[in-house]
């Protein structure tokens, strides 16, 4: 199989033959790419397979997943086909490489963001946790997709106090929408704007250990 999308992957230093590992598929903000996302995910990248998936369509210098009709207003069938391919491509990383299926992870931000929520809710417990940084879940997910139990998925998600793309008020709409399907969330707010701060950072990265079940060992 061809993969839909382009990717990097690392894995982990010193792969251990037959080992399965966690995995991190990376999706980035709206005209960035899989290598901008890398940096965030890179200090425990010798603990999980880190697979930074880019968008499709170009942008500027980057790349973005589907297009926008408005701010907030995703073209829909566009947003369709991605959902639709990035569940194809987690599948096909997943046969592929070693990862371990009871550990995969999603990580996005902005636009990464809201497809990673809305996987979560489109794939359930083949999902066992995301990281969503600003983004928000479509009325049109909540209404009109097919939804499966997120008992079993953990959730994190953060905003920025003064994001100026989506304003803060939208992060406490989405958590209040979320604990309605699961008891395993976190939400943080942070003095920021559209971005993710050292503080943002590092309180990710210990959720995903902590979450994956590594030991949190900071220097």
């Amino acid at each position: 199989m061809t993969p839909f999308y382009q990717y990097d992957v690392h894995l982990p230093a010193n792969v251990v033959p037959n080992k399965k590992y966690p995995v991190i598929f990376t999706l980035h903000g709206k005209g960035s790419n899989e290598g901008n996302m890398f940096g965030l995910v890179a200090p425990i990248s010798d603990d999980f397979i880190v697979i930074g998936i880019r968008g499709n369509l170009p942008l500027g210098a980057g790349y973005q997943y589907y297009e926008l009709k408005s701010l907030g207003n995703p073209i829909r069938e566009m947003f369709d086909e991605a959902v639709k391919q990035l569940e194809a491509f987690i599948q096909y990383a997943m046969d592929k490489y070693p990862i371990d299926p009871d550990k995969c992870y999603l990580l996005g931000f902005s636009q990464g963001a809201i497809l990673s929520m809305t996987l979560a809710l489109t794939m359930g417990d083949q999902i066992k946790g995301i990281v969503a940084l600003n983004g928000y879940i479509p009325d049109f997910v909540k209404t009109e997709y097919s939804l499966r139990s997120l008992n079993n998925v953990s959730v994190f998600v953060s905003h920025g106090e003064y994001d100026s793309v989506f304003p803060v008020r939208i992060v406490h709409e989405t958590a209040t929408y979320l604990k309605e399907h699961t008891q395993r969330i976190t939400l943080k707010i942070y003095p920021t704007d559209h971005g993710v701060s050292e503080e943002n950072q590092r309180d990710v990265l210990d959720w995903l250990r902590q979450d994956a079940g590594l030991t949190i060992n900071r220097e």
